[in-house]
């Protein structure tokens, strides 16, 4: 399993404050049941899967124009 760091994550959404809440919305999505984005074990924690989602550039934060 690929590990990102904090640091990481926070470059690729601007702050943790966006990182945070990015990773809460994807967690509520899986777990109303939208499809993973990433082969994950089915145990693991839909914050962790989302996370994992967001470092692997699967999930990005929407910029409107």
């Amino acid at each position: 399993m690929e590990e990102h760091t904090r640091a990481s994550l926070i470059e690729k959404t601007g702050s943790i404050y966006k990182l945070c809440n990015l990773a809460a919305s994807r967690a509520i999505e899986l777990n109303g049941g939208l499809k993973k984005l990433i082969d994950a074990d089915p145990r693991e924690k839909v914050t962790t899967t989302a996370i994992r989602e967001i470092g692997q550039d699967k999930v990005r934060i929407k910029l409107d124009k």
